[in-house]
């Protein structure tokens, strides 16, 4: 059996700004180590599958930086769309390349701006996820949850498979804080992470059964698979292609979906307000990076500074962000809101900071 990990490299990352640009979304900035997290997401593949068969779905403005950052990759693997249509047109577009290569390939699709803390008990879980898959399975990963959390989808878990794995009982939007408390009392609930597993042709099936709109686009696009004219069938049929998440496209409504809980220390690294769960922090709770960072009689701030100086006095619980070229500042129960910056930023025509 062998593994193609599709790495998912089209988000634009706003609730990082000023980190965060249009040219330089999340997933390209180092928010969790040193490396970019599309970095860190491809070498924590490493012994599972080779990088010639890791492919990386991203837009044009992104595409010179993540070919540049997994190191290796081969210069088909780069697959790049012509315009943004969501998960389930992007993911279709690596499943035919794959098929085309190994029809029976094993599939492993991952967002590109999440962080692992267990890479081993990761590796562990997509390898017995890959076992399922390869028995006909549409196969979801679900966190098993710290905390009650209003800003994931969950999945409720059903009663365990033969061959592995558990029955997805449904899949919920994301919940109100008290709903959240109430799922992971039950126990019978998982974080939603986005992270699946299945062969290229049990998908390609799926998609032709639950999503016929898509099924002329694909079987354009599947003809042209290797040949030269592929980069013109694509600019012409991608567009066409229904936006539509995988979730409400096919997850929601196939019938041979299978859910593998895991716990290896996952994080979406979703805001700022995030970061110390995947940065040390100090005695004080403070997440602090950047040599020119002043932080005195500060407690749970995160305080990232460029290479001016940066002092933050006497606060608690805010984020101070430099750029270079912009200051940020938020409650960290605020950090969701970022966005609405850069709404404000469009509004205003300021677009150099964008």
């Amino acid at each position: 059996m062998a593994l193609y990990p599709v790495i998912m490299a089209g988000g634009s990352g706003t609730r990082f700004w000023p980190l965060s640009r249009q040219a330089r979304p999340k997933q390209f900035l180092p928010l969790a180590s040193k490396q970019p997290l599309i970095t860190d997401t491809a070498a924590r593949l490493k012994g599972l599958a080779p990088v010639k068969n890791t492919f990386i779905v991203c837009g044009p403005l992104h595409a010179k930086n993540a070919a540049k950052l997994v190191k290796g990759l081969p210069k088909q693997n780069l697959l790049v769309e012509p315009v943004a249509r969501n998960t389930a047109p992007a993911i279709a577009l690596a499943a035919l390349q794959v098929a085309a290569r190994d029809p029976k390939g094993v599939l492993v699709v991952l967002p590109s701006d999440h962080h692992v803390a267990d890479v081993a008990g990761f590796q562990r879980t997509l390898s017995d996820a890959a076992r399922i898959a390869e028995a006909g399975h549409i196969v979801t990963l679900g966190i098993t949850p710290r905390h009650p959390e209003t800003g994931y989808g969950y999945i409720q878990v059903g009663a365990p498979l033969e061959g592995g794995g558990r029955a997805v009982k449904a899949f919920k939007e994301k919940p109100d804080l008290e709903t959240a408390r109430a799922y992971v009392s039950s126990g019978e609930y998982a974080w939603n992470g986005g992270i699946f597993v299945f062969r290229a042709d049990v998908i390609l099936e799926a998609f032709a059964k639950h999503m016929p709109q898509m099924q002329k686009g694909l079987d354009a696009l599947a003809k042209a698979v290797g040949k030269r004219t592929f980069g013109a069938v694509l600019k012409r049929v991608f567009p066409k292609l229904p936006s539509i998440s995988i979730d409400y496209g096919v997850m929601e409504k196939a019938s041979n979906i299978a859910v593998l809980p895991g716990d290896f220390g996952w994080s979406d690294v979703g805001s700022f307000a995030a970061i110390p769960e995947v940065r040390p922090a100090d005695e004080k709770g403070n997440v602090i990076s950047g040599a020119s960072a002043v932080v005195v009689d500060c407690q749970g701030c995160v305080v990232l500074a460029d290479k001016r100086p940066l002092a933050v006095v006497g606060l608690t619980d805010v984020v101070v962000v430099d750029s270079g070229d912009a200051v940020l500042v938020v409650p960290k129960d605020k950090s969701q809101d970022v966005r609405k910056v850069v709404e404000a930023l469009k509004a205003r025509k300021m677009t150099r900071y964008l």
